[in-house]
Formats: structure tokens, C-alpha cells, sequence
């Protein structure tokens, strides 16, 4: 029941993420051949944003194509990390992307150029459309995934710049005030930073084997000293985490001599699931002259 319930939800992330992409990817060309007609910084950014974006919803795609194949005798743990990897390669490009619009608008400011307000206000007025329509799509997706996170807020990093870039056509058709274009690039580019930072410190942290984002290690010793009497001392603990909300511990409790280690192996892995929702739980019993049981 639980593995057709996470296979549904599966497909379904998957066939979400194809329509952002699709969207996303035809939308794309049309923003670069406005942005170099019209002269507009805005609507290039988004653009190469939104290739980005197509680029980084294809690897979410692909990632959860991948992450469907069973475990094997070379990767144990299957493919799910895949979707974790795709996730930090996100959060990098979209880093790199704002460096790319900062500089740009600096430039811009120190030499600026000719704006058609009325042709850019048409194109981000689609753009808008187009991005609004691909969140929607990714936004009845699993959430708390970090790669639909992370294909989630590319998206709304592109509806932003979306908006930026309608405003910016709007101000420069009825004034003729053309910084407004970079000014308007910079503001999204703090928005897609703040986010962007947040996907690449998450998905680093699992891809460096750091204990789960809401487990503090250090409690767990004592609580399961505290809750299971037979338990003398815990030691060698260690916490991952495969995929966002699938986590990992290993760790060694010393017993009394004499007690019987299978019980309270069991004992502590229930403790385990109970106290910090972990249900992978690798337990290795030290006693001297245990029982058999």
C-alpha cells in the first residue's frame, strides 16, 4: 500500500514537473528574441533564468524518472540522492544566474540604453501568463521534495521576473525612464538569491552526510538511557539523511552483562521511530556475556 502510494506520487511530481518544463522551455525563446528586440536587461534575465529553469526541470523530471529504478548490488540505496543532486545543480545555476543579472544592471546603469516599454510590457504580459500557468502545475506537487522545491522556485523566481519585467515596460512606455529596467533586474535578482541559498544549503547538507536538518544528535543519548533502563551508554552515533525526510542512524549501546541483546535492540529502535521519527535505525549491542536470544 505504501510503495503504490509513493509510486503514484512519484508519477504524479513527474507528470507536473514535465508540463512546467514544456511551458517553461517554449516560453524561453520567445523572452530572448523580445529581450534583443526590445533592449530590454529584464526580460534577458528572466530569459536566462528560464533557460535555467527548462534545464533544471528537465533534472527534476529525470531525477524522478531515475529515482523509480529499484536498489542494486552497486548503489544500495536506489537512486533517490539523484533528486537531491539535481536540487543542488538548481540551487548553483540560480546563484550563478544572479551574479550574471548584477552585473549586467551595474553595466546597464553606467551605460543606458534604449528600451521599447510597450513591445517588453507585451512579451513579460505573456511570460506572466506563461509562468503562472507552469506554478500552478508544480505547485499541486509534493512540497516537501526538495526537487520540487527547487523547480518550484525557479518558476516563481521566473513569475517575478515576469512582473518586474511588465513594470518595467509599464514605466518606461509612460516616462521613458530606462533604469527602472535594471533597478527592477537587481530586485529580482535579491529575491531568486534568498531562495536560491536556502536550496543549495539543504541539498549540501544531505550531500555531505549532515545529521537530518531537524535532529539534534546530542539528545539521543540521553533520552535512550533515560527511556530504556538496560541501556548503560550510547556511542558511535551517526545520522544522515538518503532524500529529504528519509533519515538514517547508526549507533552502539552498552549493555549489562547477562541481558538480552534482541529485545533491547528492539526497544531502542521503537524509542528511535517514537521520540525523533527515525525508522532506519542500525543498532549494534556491546555486552560482555550477554544471553543468547
Amino acid at each position: 500500500m505504501g510503495h503504490g502510494h509513493a509510486h503514484h506520487h512519484h508519477a504524479h511530481n513527474e507528470a507536473r514537473t514535465l508540463i512546467a518544463a514544456g511551458l517553461t522551455g517554449s516560453f524561453m525563446l520567445a523572452e530572448v528574441v523580445g529581450g534583443v528586440l526590445f533592449g530590454s536587461l529584464a526580460l534577458l534575465a528572466d530569459a536566462g533564468h528560464m533557460l535555467t529553469d527548462f534545464v533544471s526541470l528537465s533534472l527534476a523530471f529525470f531525477a524522478f524518472r531515475l529515482s523509480r529504478r529499484p536498489a542494486d548490488w552497486k548503489r544500495t540505496y536506489g537512486y533517490d540522492r539523484f533528486q537531491v543532486l539535481a536540487a543542488f545543480v538548481n540551487g548553483v545555476a540560480l546563484l550563478v544566474i544572479v551574479a550574471w543579472i548584477v552585473v549586467e544592471a551595474i553595466r546597464r546603469f553606467a551605460e543606458p540604453v534604449e528600451v521599447a516599454g510597450l513591445g517588453l510590457m507585451a512579451v513579460a504580459g505573456l511570460g506572466l501568463l506563461v509562468n503562472i500557468a507552469a506554478f500552478l502545475a508544480l505547485h499541486g506537487a509534493d512540497r516537501d521534495n526538495l526537487n520540487i522545491r527547487g523547480a518550484t522556485l525557479h518558476v516563481l523566481g521566473d513569475l517575478l521576473g515576469s512582473v518586474a519585467a511588465l513594470i518595467a515596460g509599464m514605466v518606461i512606455w509612460m516616462t521613458g525612464w530606462t533604469p527602472i529596467d535594471p533597478l527592477l533586474s537587481l530586485l529580482v535578482a535579491v529575491l531568486i538569491l534568498r531562495s536560491a541559498w536556502g536550496l543549495t544549503k539543504d541539498s549540501a547538507r544531505i550531500l555531505l552526510e549532515a545529521a537530518p536538518k531537524d535532529l539534534d544528535v546530542r539528545h539521543i543519548a540521553p533520552d535512550l538511557m533515560e527511556a530504556i533502563p538496560e541501556v548503560e551508554d550510547v556511542h558511535h552515533v551517526h545520522a544522515w539523511s538518503i532524500t529529504e525526510g528519509k533519515a538514517m542512524i547508526t549507533l552502539h549501546a552498552r549493555v549489562p552483562v547477562g541481558s538480552m541483546p534482541d529485545p533491547i535492540a528492539a526497544a531502542i529502535k521503537a524509542r528511535l521511530a517514537e521520540r525523533f521519527h527515525i525508522t532506519h535505525a542500525t543498532v549494534e549491542i556491546e555486552c560482555e556475556g550477554c544471553a543468547d536470544s
